[in-house]
């Protein structure tokens, strides 16, 4: 057994999940891990395992240090189900803000990574708290920066994970929560957190770190944005999944029904026409027939707008593997273009997201590493024109660069939140849902409909012909 795996295995017997006949103590403390490694592999593991089992899950920490290494080992599934809460207030509702878009996003895509017993667990959740979920949305929506959020909002959530001082204001009930006591984390008495059914408090010796709940300020703002450039990194990965599964799905609509629907409107406005040359004087007939022309243009131009696809759109659905997500993820949160110090550094980041998401939505992984290699080549490069000089101290325009990185941050998170909320909105992902429900049915939608408009083709080629013999 690993170490991880046996470090989860021991914190679940003492938060009741030994089995049968077994007592659970409803304040237990142990010794974490002193490896980090193995630390946040295990908290992550039990994240997993409390959702596993219909738990909530608290976990506490002494300030925001661990937080990015957290976030980061949360299976990618279930990622929306848990809530990141930063200790800094300006961090707080960006971060909330996102995971409530990621969520919503999860949901709506309805794919494989958001099916099981787990998701419908959360479904049901949210069914329950209806207002409460409908009322967080737009809260999020109307991302003004001095609305405080919904009371209750993070009961959304069956994960919930940030510093004492942010979790003890939120006063959740929880099945477990758990304390990771350090030097930081001000010392709890030996009774359960308060409103949880069982408390595990570890005792963690490991290497100490920084967390945003720092005194300099540059410190703090650059704390901020490594975790806030997270929460960005999950929104452009989720986003990127949904733009390339609906690509996918429109080049196959394109290539079976598309054409179809053009050939079938033309025919139809033929037909119109034939009918108009029969009864000139009918005024509904001369209306009709204009219409069905307008319609026959309008099917020519979507299809020919179609047709300009890029070439590595392709026909297939589009099923990246949880590794080749990762690895788009890390790239994202290293060469985000709204972490550049300056238009230059914009430029080239740019360039960079350009090509990681090409060859994300190509499923190349080989292209994401080149994408890689070429930031780390261009990070040394930036690392050694300093020549080893000492940096200088932290100024007014290092601080003004920093806050001008959140804003674009925040900034970009409501409108990847505003752009998948389009997207979903749309006829074709509409038609694209419908598609995904009837597979699960064994059933092939788009084969269905262009069998449909086969039949009706012929009958109207019948017409036609009828009307020309």
């Amino acid at each position: 057994m690993s170490e991880i795996a046996s470090t989860l295995a021991a914190w679940l017997k003492l938060l009741g999940q030994a089995g049968a006949g077994v007592p659970a103590p409803s304040f237990a403390n142990a010794a974490a891990p002193e490896q980090q490694e193995v630390l946040i592999g295990a908290l992550a593991a039990l994240a997993a395992e409390a959702l596993a089992n219909d738990r909530t899950l608290t976990i506490v920490t002494a300030d925001d240090g661990l937080l990015p290494e957290i976030s980061n080992a949360l299976d990618l599934s279930l990622r929306p189900l848990c809530l990141v809460l930063p200790g800094a207030d300006h961090a707080r509702p960006i971060a909330l803000r996102a995971t409530l878009s990621l969520l919503k996003s999860r949901l709506s895509r309805a794919a494989a990574d958001s099916q099981g017993p787990i998701w419908t667990a959360q479904r049901e959740r949210l069914r329950h708290a209806d207002a409460l979920w409908r009322n967080s949305l737009a809260w999020a929506t109307r991302n003004l920066r001095d609305e405080a959020p919904p009371a209750g909002i993070f009961a959304l959530f069956p994960v919930r994970i940030g510093p004492w001082q942010v979790i003890q204001q939120t006063a959740m009930p929880t099945d477990w929560a758990v304390l990771l006591q350090c030097g930081r984390l001000p010392a709890q008495p030996a009774s359960p957190w308060p409103g949880a059914r069982h408390t595990l408090r570890l005792s963690w010796g490991g290497e100490k770190t920084q967390g945003i709940a720092l005194t300099d300020e540059t410190a703090q703002l650059a704390a901020e944005i490594e975790l806030l450039g997270q929460e960005l990194a999950e929104l452009e990965l989720e986003l990127a999944t949904a733009q390339g599964e609906l690509a996918a799905f429109s080049a196959r609509y394109h290539a079976l029904v598309a054409g179809r629907i053009v050939h079938l409107d033309r025919l139809q406005a033929e037909l119109a026409a034939a009918r108009l040359e029969r009864t000139p004087q009918d005024a509904a007939q001369a209306q009709a027939t204009q219409e069905a022309r307008a319609r026959a243009d309008r099917s020519q131009r979507e299809y020919e707008a179609g047709r300009c696809l890029p070439e590595e759109e392709q026909a297939q659905p589009f099923a990246p593997d949880i590794d080749l997500k990762k690895r788009f993820r890390q790239l994202a949160q290293k060469i985000h273009p709204d972490r550049a110090r300056d238009e230059a550094d914009r430029a080239w980041r740019t360039q960079l997201m350009s090509e990681a998401n090409r060859a994300y939505r190509a499923g190349d992984a080989a292209a994401l590493e080149r994408v890689l290699a070429r930031w780390l080549a261009g990070s040394n490069a930036d690392a050694q024109s300093v020549g080893g000089a000492v940096l200088p101290a932290p100024s007014f325009a290092r601080r003004q660069g920093l806050i001008a990185q959140r804003d674009a941050i925040r900034q970009r998170i409501a409108a990847i939140g505003a752009e998948l909320d389009q997207l979903y909105g749309s006829k074709l992902y509409e038609l694209f849902a419908a598609a995904r429900l009837a597979e699960r049915q064994g059933r092939d939608l788009l084969a269905e409909m262009a069998q449909r408009l086969d039949r009706q083709i012929a009958q109207a080629e019948s017409e036609l012909a009828a009307f020309t013999a």
